[in-house]
């Protein structure tokens, strides 16, 4: 095997453990950390900037702190033809937050993001990994109140 094609295999191993050691990281801190990124990067022996540009590309990783509870609101087709912006709208204010922020409490955080999987149940949304279907703004209330 020549060097070239011998880098191209142990980067092709590497990179098959990058998204789980992501997830790893998420999962232990809430949130992928610029030390944990590098740690990874060392570790894989990859450039920071190749696990930033992961870390950043897939939306249910995030690289800045998450409240308690994540609520990731769907706006893929299904969800946005049966009016998702009502829905994000409804937890806007009964939250006090926009999509891309973080109660002051550290309770919520709120995102947009695309399909979570649940487009027989549109709209839909996650909170950590609870779905949540043929929402109303109605049902909005009840359904945060269940998240301490």
């Amino acid at each position: 095997m020549s060097n070239t094609s011998d880098r191209i295999a142990t980067r092709n191993k590497d990179d098959k453990w990058l998204l789980a050691l992501l997830k790893e990281a998420q999962n232990k801190a809430g949130y992928i950390s610029e030390k944990a990124m590098a740690e990874i990067a060392e570790s894989l022996d990859m450039t920071l900037s190749d696990v930033y540009g992961v870390a950043t590309f897939y939306s249910f990783l995030s690289t800045k702190p998450q409240g308690r509870n994540v609520i990731k609101i769907c706006q893929s087709l299904p969800c946005y033809l049966r009016n998702y912006q009502t829905i994000a709208e409804s937890i806007k204010n009964e939250i006090g937050i926009k999509p891309g922020e973080t109660t002051p409490d550290g309770r919520f955080s709120f995102t947009l993001t695309n399909c979570i999987g649940a487009c027989d149940q549109a709209p839909a949304m996650l909170i950590n990994d609870d779905v949540h279907g043929n929402l109303t703004p109605g049902k909005i209330s009840e359904i945060l109140k269940a998240y301490k």
